[in-house]
């Protein structure tokens, strides 16, 4: 608490205490020289009681400042604990978030184990390039449009068949995956090893295209186009970029070499062509029905017609029926007309002679 205090107030208290000292002392002095010395000691005596009032206030205000510095001090220090507990709370949180980020670190530190394990292995890359087929096909095209592990008529088996309308017809696709001779090319120190890995890459690939061509590209049966699918955009693209003569190659033997991205637009282009074909068969269906309904139009029509003649024959008919019905509405009238109560001479024939007709009569 002292060490909290300004250095007024604790000069103040020296002070007071200095003062004290100071006032037993001259009190013992002038108790000993007698009665002169009695007013000094009163005046003395006042002198200390205002001292001590003085003292009394400095208390006060001494125990005001130092409730205030502890009450200060006290919120000071909730603040600081809230603040450090905030800190703490992050603090924990940026941990959690880095302990995920190791699991998943860790995590794909393991895939990334188990795919060089699988491309290490010729059999399982094939696999995984079949299998990335496969899914990039199946995304985009509808079901019934294309095969899997179909076999031809020549005993072949191909990963996948594009069954596309004729032309151009179904369209063949062969993963490959020339790994090994790729990573021995960019493994290779110096410009010969450089070279010879790079002839073995060379002769890899044209052994895949020379495959295709000739195994999966049948007459009258595939399109005159295969592809090679290779698995990896860096193999493409190196071959692209460094290999053209190989791809010239391909090409005149009829085989494209597709990427993943490029196999992706492949199937696009290829499932909007079977939009259109079925844009067309729709659209040559309604043409078909359209047709049919012009022959039940003319064929109502003809039937509106002789409706139409049916209709005036009747008319006809009940003009004269109505003709028929006035003729002998009039005779009936002219029949009422005759006044039957005058005698009637008659002839020897019976008929009579002559008949007394009523004045209203027609």
């Amino acid at each position: 608490m002292i060490d909290s205090l300004s250095e007024s107030q604790l000069y103040l208290l020296a002070a007071f205490g200095a003062g004290l000292v100071l006032a037993a002392l001259v009190a013992l002095i002038v108790g000993r020289r007698g009665g002169r010395g009695r007013e000094a000691i009163a005046r003395l005596e006042g002198q200390l009681a205002q001292l001590a009032l003085d003292n009394g206030e400095l208390r006060r205000g001494l125990d005001e400042r130092l409730a205030s510095m502890g009450s200060r001090i006290g919120d000071s220090l909730t603040q600081h604990s809230e603040r450090t507990h905030q800190s703490l709370s992050g603090l924990m949180e940026r941990l959690a978030v880095i302990d995920r980020a190791q699991a998943n670190i860790k995590e794909l530190s393991g895939h990334v184990v188990g795919l060089q394990d699988v491309l290490s292995n010729k059999q399982a890359r094939g696999a995984f390039g079949e299998t990335q087929l496969t899914n990039i096909v199946a995304d985009v095209l509808p079901a019934g449009t294309f095969a899997l592990q179909e076999t031809l008529s020549n005993g072949c088996r191909v990963d996948c068949l594009i069954k596309l309308p004729n032309p151009p017809g179904p369209i063949a696709v062969d993963a490959k995956f020339p790994l090994e001779g790729f990573r021995q090319m960019m493994a290779a120190e110096g410009e010969p090893a450089r070279l010879a890995a790079s002839r073995a890459f060379q002769a890899a690939v044209r052994k895949h295209v020379a495959d295709i061509a000739g195994k999966y590209i049948v007459p009258g049966e595939t399109g005159d186009w295969a592809l090679l699918f290779l698995p990896s955009e860096r193999i493409h693209a190196e071959l692209h970029a460094g290999f053209g003569n190989v791809i010239e190659e391909a090409q005149r033997r009829r085989v494209a070499i597709v990427s993943p991205a490029t196999m992706m637009a492949v199937v696009q282009t290829v499932r909007a062509i079977f939009l259109d074909v079925r844009m067309r068969e729709q659209a040559a269906l309604i043409q078909r029905h359209v047709a049919e309904m012009a022959d039940d139009v003319r064929r109502l029509d003809d039937r509106a017609e002789a409706l139409q003649r049916h209709i005036g024959q009747a008319s006809r008919d009940i003009e004269q029926i109505r003709t028929s019905t006035d003729k002998i509405v009039g005779r009936t009238e002219k029949i009422a007309g005759v006044d039957l109560t005058e005698t009637s001479e008659l002839t020897d024939a019976g008929t009579p002679k002559r008949l007394a007709v009523r004045p209203d009569a027609p």
